[in-house]
């Protein structure tokens, strides 16, 4: 049986080269399911809150996200549960592709632009990796200036090996990883 599902491109603002994934997901899937389809596609850990922000142009202060944020929406937005909002939902009848941004750990301040690029039909169940470039920044790294400052040598790598272009689409398990749902919540 055939069902729904939205191909995802994702890629992180403020680094050159690109560092991108595309991937497609069921479009009955949840906020919070896109946010862990998006954690494994992009490599990283999850441990930090998260938020999905659209609007108008570049007023995007409506908020998709955990419970525990409604109360940091910029003064004019609107706020909804990720647990409850579907991608169908959000789309609706409106045209692909839609563009958005994530953001993950706000003390680091990750941002990436999430593109909804289409529609389509698979008998796949879960999220189908397609696509990527570019191995993910380390986790805790220090944000985007201080991940473009250790790629131009200004800083050293603070940790183990780490090779910026690796990315090997036969690495990435999407629900492989433990979640941890301690961080998750911020009720």
């Amino acid at each position: 049986m055939s069902v729904p599902r939205i191909v995802v491109k994702v890629f992180l603002y403020q680094i050159t080269p690109q560092i991108w994934r595309r991937f497609s997901v069921p479009a009955s899937f949840t906020f919070l399911q896109l946010n862990d389809a998006l954690q494994d596609a992009m490599g990283w850990e999850n441990k930090h809150p998260h938020e999905f922000r659209h609007g108008s142009g570049k007023n995007l202060k409506d908020v998709i996200g955990p419970v525990g944020l409604a109360d940091q929406v910029p003064k004019g937005g609107e706020f909804q549960d990720e647990t409850k909002v579907t991608l169908a939902d959000f789309i609706g009848k409106k045209r692909l592709p839609m563009r958005m941004l994530y953001r993950y750990d706000f003390a680091e301040d990750w941002l990436h632009e999430i593109v909804l690029e289409k529609k389509e039909e698979s008998e796949e169940t879960g999220p189908i990796m397609i696509d990527g470039a570019r191995a993910c920044p380390p986790e805790d790294f220090g944000g985007a200036f201080q991940y473009m400052e250790a790629l131009t040598g200004q800083i050293g790598w603070y940790r183990g090996e780490y090779d910026p272009e690796a990315f090997d689409i036969k690495e990435v398990i999407f629900g492989g990883k433990k979640r941890n749902p301690k961080k998750r919540k911020l009720l």
